[in-house]
């Protein structure tokens, strides 16, 4: 490690007393997390390795003579403990949201504009940042001590994966400073990634091992970090930055750039490569320069992420249903290379899209070995002017998602032809149409083995019906069976019918059918996520299941009352009513009823209080209530929140700073309130 000089460990040479273990403990503690901090944060070592690993012993044998003085924040904790089965979800206070996404400086610009509109000003101050290619993780501390630590998961919940952040060196057991400074409750996000060279001697050890490589670094630590056993993690050299914030109690700043620095002042590592911009010139030039230098340092990141520095700003700005408008990741240009297309094939989606994939001759890209590329859809192909046994350059859009960039015309085949999607689907021989104002194909034949399959494992995963003992083989034997030809045959299924099935004990088979009869009882957000209606997810779903409170509901929606439903776009709504118009869906759900499954929800105490029957949507900065809290107080006397203005707005409730909304809303002819004027109305002064 490279510290300079010898601490030398304390001998005793008398058994100690709980009360002398007691107190060595915490001396033993405090000086270990002080040398952790020095090495692994300031870089600046002050004692060997020798002498810490001695440090580092004493302490593990008291805590083994004294297991009940182990503390939370005990650097022992990051050597890694005996394995678990599992890992428990865990749901994150505030949702850990996605970032939208800016492929080129254009966008940027326009990203900007629109926050200046909104905002009603000349200008904004950002501040940018590297984007790391990790894992996305968030921490819990309660009175300044490291208690709990999720991946990112849905954004909504994810895995409780504690034991192994423990492992991670520089991350702090126990916040730093004044303990009046430090909030109660602490919510952080960051990122969990490997350094390259790290990255190398993983795979060295994992060759010689006769083990798989790991194909990148990101893959290596979002694999080293999802281990059972604990110990295999903190032999990783994973490291972390942390870089927002989630819930927090008794803390408070004004600005991004403040928050960053109180990271830094509790012990928290950070990236030093960001910068405070006066205005989006500023944040395109150091967004260049983070691009430029990207492979001159030791880790990976694939662009900048790009934040209004004001957090009042933020607040006024407010967050879409999967991303907040006030940042943005701005993507570098993707790294390419050429090869050659071998063929194309339409692949079937789970909801009936025809996809166009290129088949490659195999080429190392972006440290991924990429054989398969995406071609979108005929369009794309008609622009790029794409065909078989084409040279061509490909990329990973966004560093993720192989696809080809263009065709080599001077390496093309004399003979070539254009390629077009075919009219009858791969997977059933059935009609595949294009409907107008759609990009995609579709095949509409109802009974696509490929599309049955893929809404059967929908239908029946975990974060939908949840229906237990039902893998990929298990699908594809139903379907190929025919015992399965849709949703509603689940339900059919008896133990009989599983039992004769490959691989398929009696005992299996029963527990399967109690399962499924199980099913019949889940939430109505369940089976609302399990239709898979395009772009409606399991959060959107939830919204769905609190409003409506059944699928009868649901259905009789029209499309402006679905627009004004709080975190619920244009784009939803349509593809929700375009989905209720269709008379197989219809006769799934009559089947599905038929079968005991037609969940309701009790939303009768939504409808009962001061607001009953009362929209209300806010904008602005608010002195008193957070537009989070805020809303929760509409909903909880029987009202309803949006984030859009509609006519079917009552209120709109306006805080200094109000924008565009503020003139829509005068158009329509919504009353507007103040703050006060909406707290007497709720009752809340």
């Amino acid at each position: 490690m490279g510290r300079f000089f010898f601490m030398a460990r304390r001998l005793h040479f008398r058994p100690m007393d709980q009360h002398q273990a007691l107190s060595r403990i915490q001396e033993l503690t405090e000086t270990l997390s002080e040398h952790n901090h020095r090495y692994y944060i300031l870089d600046d070592p002050s004692i060997s390795d020798s002498a810490y690993d001695s440090l580092l012993r004493e302490l593990q044998d008291l805590e083994t003579q004294f297991p009940a003085l182990r503390a939370a924040d005990s650097p022992t904790q990051k050597v890694g403990t005996e394995p678990i089965s599992g890992f428990e979800p865990l749901t994150h206070t505030i949702p850990m949201l996605s970032l939208a996404n800016a492929m080129n400086d254009q966008e940027l610009i326009e990203f900007d504009a629109r926050i200046c509109k909104d905002l009603e000003v000349e200008s904004i101050e950002y501040v940018i940042e590297p984007k790391l290619d990790g894992l996305g993780v968030e921490l819990v501390y309660v009175d300044g001590v490291f208690t709990a630590g999720s991946t990112r998961g849905d954004g909504f919940t994810g895995e409780n994966i504690t034991q192994n952040l423990r492992t991670l060196k520089s991350l702090p057991l126990r916040l730093r400073g004044d303990k009046r400074s430090i909030p109660s409750y602490l919510e952080v996000r960051g990122e969990v990634f490997m350094g390259h060279r790290d990255f190398e001697q993983l795979n060295l050890r994992q060759l010689e091992a006769e083990k798989q490589a790991f194909a990148n670094p990101r893959n290596a630590a979002a694999g080293s970090l999802r281990q059972l056993d604990s110990r295999i993690t903190a032999s990783r050299n994973l490291l972390i930055n942390i870089y927002a914030a989630g819930q927090i109690e008794d803390f408070r700043v004004e600005t991004h750039l403040e928050f960053i620095e109180a990271l830094s002042d509790w012990g928290f590592p950070i990236n030093d490569r960001f910068k405070l911009c006066p205005n989006i010139d500023s944040v395109l030039a150091f967004h260049h320069q983070l691009e430029n230098d990207r492979e001159s340092l030791s880790y990976d990141i694939d662009g900048s992420v790009t934040k209004v520095n004001n957090l009042g700003q933020q607040s006024q700005l407010g967050i879409r249903s999967r991303s907040p408008r006030w940042a943005i990741a701005g993507k570098f240009k993707a790294r390419q290379e050429i090869t050659k297309i071998l063929s194309i094939e339409p692949s079937v989606g789970r909801t009936g899209a025809i996809t166009p994939v290129a088949n490659l001759e195999p080429v190392h890209l972006g440290g991924v070995m990429v054989a398969r590329a995406t071609l979108h859809n005929q369009d794309e192909i008609d622009r790029k002017d794409i065909r078989e046994l084409d040279t061509v350059v490909v990329q990973r859009a966004g560093d993720v998602i192989p696809e080809v960039v263009k065709a080599i015309l001077n390496k093309r085949p004399d003979d070539s032809k254009p390629y077009l999607i075919p009219d009858s689907c791969p997977a059933c021989q059935g009609h595949v149409i294009r409907l107008e104002g759609e990009a995609k194909h579709y095949c509409h034949n109802i009974s696509c083995p490929a599309q049955i399959k893929g809404r059967v494992e929908h239908f029946v995963a975990k974060r939908c019906m949840d229906i237990d003992g039902f893998g990929t083989k298990l699908v594809s034997q139903l379907v190929d069976t025919e015992l399965v030809t849709s949703i509603a045959d689940i339900y059919s299924l008896t133990v009989e019918q599983l039992a004769e099935l490959e691989r398929m004990a009696e005992k299996s088979a029963v527990n399967i059918v109690d399962a499924i009869e199980s099913s019949k009882s889940a939430d109505l957000w369940r089976l609302i996520h399990g239709l898979g209606i395009r772009n409606v997810g399991e959060h959107i779903s939830k919204v769905f299941a609190d409003k409506y409170g059944s699928i009868s509901a649901l259905r009789e929606a029209t499309l402006e009352d679905l627009e004004s439903t709080f975190e619920v776009g244009p784009i939803v709504a349509r593809g929700l009513v375009e989905f209720f118009k269709e008379d197989d869906n219809l006769e799934l759900i009559e089947a599905l009823s038929a079968h005991g499954l037609d969940p309701t929800k009790d939303i009768s105490s939504r409808t009962e209080g001061k607001l009953s029957g009362l929209a209300f949507v806010f904008t602005g900065k608010l002195e008193y209530l957070n537009r989070d809290s805020a809303r929760e107080l509409v909903e909880s006397l029987g009202g309803s929140s949006s984030g859009s203005i509609s006519k079917k707005t009552d209120y709109l409730v306006a805080g200094p700073g109000a924008g565009s909304k503020l003139d829509k809303a005068t158009k329509l002819g919504v009353k507007v309130l103040t703050e006060d004027e909406f707290r007497t109305m709720a009752g809340a002064d």
